[in-house]
């Protein structure tokens, strides 16, 4: 059946529907990571070491699943073994108390296996809602995404939160993580069958391929019969989605971008600065329970607020960027520099101001900044590029990540400093390649 009996808004709710029942299962896990590897003997370096690992590896293992997924055409096949794999770990984890001294060296792999599976799905899941979202608006097709997914964020903590007041115990909380985790790949399947070739909302879907109704498919010596984003029938044969160079080095040479656009990565420099200049989380709960603001338990309930917001942020953002277009983006240097100087104050009010502002600009950068991606790199190149992208601002997110660390042992007003002369840097380089960028479909043209 064809995916046109969907329309695209449809399409781009279940995908969305995926993302928050998968962000039920790895936000509510990500919120006890560091209780859960406490109490099997770990220490605070390990678990700062373990965290952080997982988290670059959610991004830089991309540079080989955005290439992987371009040159194979399997963008389907690699979203969905990515949402099994943390569909999977996760539950797992609800056995690593009851296995004695291996318990640590067993949840660290499963927690390193999760963020893994991030990593697997996020670039060939990106390209094929790119093409779904021209139908609806990409910002708009983005933020709505990003809205439902940080609506699975927001409940994933209080679902964990509310079964370890009930059973006083970690290990049941993963353990109920296992039907949100079944709930995202039932709906996968179910979108997955209905609809095939997500190519064919936007026009990019050759003549004669699968999408294109009522055409036959083309022989092989016309070309390959099927657009990115098809993964063929089981036990049907089907060629890669356009030609490409044999060997390591053309592979190695494609990994880390090369044919891209000079603006793509110009704005990949720019993203990453943002991203590795933004207090993480994890250092603001530090300073909320060292400094003595809040009691520990009070931290996850801020957590989500910090998701609900996120949410919001998505939904106006995206909305904005289809009507106002890309520089709407200038906005994310300008929060990411205010986060400092108010989420690690000593005035609790402030801190909570700081909260907000956080979850503001960690949304936008999590869904709206990857719109203008779709719009810079042609769609057979997207997965690598989102690759690409992500891979960047993992290896910023770990020396920001430090550098922050640091910082803020040693001097607050020098880590203040330090991030808004990084966010100026990233400013001027979106400044820059926002000029020369294409205006998104439906935008207003930038005066």
């Amino acid at each position: 059946m064809s995916a046109r009996t969907w329309t695209p808004w449809r399409v781009v709710i279940m995908f969305g529907g995926v993302s928050l029942a998968a962000d039920m299962v790895y936000e509510g896990a990500r919120s006890m990571y560091g209780p859960l590897l406490a109490a099997l003997g770990a220490s605070a370096l390990v678990v700062g070491l373990v965290t952080g690992a997982g988290e670059a590896m959610a991004l830089v293992l991309r540079f080989v699943f955005g290439p992987l997924a371009d040159r194979t055409g399997r963008y389907w096949a690699l979203t969905i073994l990515g949402y099994a794999m943390t569909a999977v770990c996760v539950p797992l984890l609800a056995v690593t108390p009851f296995l004695g001294g291996a318990g640590l060296a067993v949840g660290i792999v499963l927690i390193l296996l999760e963020r893994s599976g991030k990593a697997v799905r996020s670039p060939s899941k990106s390209a094929l809602l790119a093409h779904v979202a021209t139908g609806v608006g990409r910002g708009r097709g983005f933020g709505v995404h990003k809205a439902m997914d940080q609506v699975g964020a927001f409940a994933g903590p209080l679902v964990v939160a509310g079964v370890i007041a009930v059973s006083g115990a970690l290990w049941p909380a993963f353990l109920v993580l296992a039907v949100p985790g079944a709930a995202a790949m039932v709906l996968l399947a179910v979108l997955r069958a209905r609809v095939p070739d997500p190519s064919v909302y936007d026009g990019s879907a050759r003549p004669g391929s699968a999408g294109a109704p009522g055409q036959e498919p083309p022989s092989s010596a016309a070309g390959p019969a099927h657009p990115p984003g098809y993964d063929a029938p089981d036990g049907a044969t089907t060629d890669p989605p356009d030609p490409a160079p044999r060997g390591l080095r053309a592979w190695l040479a494609e990994s880390v971008g090369a044919g891209l656009p000079p603006e793509f990565f110009r704005y990949a420099a720019a993203a990453s600065l943002t991203t590795g200049g933004l207090v993480t989380f994890g250092v603001i709960s530090f300073h909320l329970t060292t400094d003595g603001l809040v009691p520990v338990a009070t931290v996850p309930l801020i957590y989500a607020g910090a998701m609900a917001v996120e949410a919001l942020a998505a939904l106006a953002v995206g909305s904005a960027y289809d009507r106002l277009g890309s520089r709407v983006l200038y906005v994310v240097p300008v929060l990411v520099a205010l986060v400092p100087a108010l989420a690690l104050s000593s005035a609790l009010a402030a801190v909570l101001v700081g909260v907000v502002v956080w979850g503001f600009a960690f949304g936008v950068q999590d869904s709206t900044v990857k719109a203008l991606v779709a719009e810079l790199v042609d769609a057979p190149r997207r997965a690598t590029a989102y690759g690409v992208f992500a891979g960047i601002q993992g290896a910023l997110a770990v020396v920001g990540g430090g550098v922050v660390g640091w910082l803020y042992e040693v001097s607050l007003p020098a880590l203040v400093v330090v991030v808004a002369i990084s966010q100026a840097v990233a400013l001027v380089l979106l400044v820059t390649t926002l000029r020369r960028a294409p205006a998104p479909a439906g935008a207003r043209p930038s005066r």
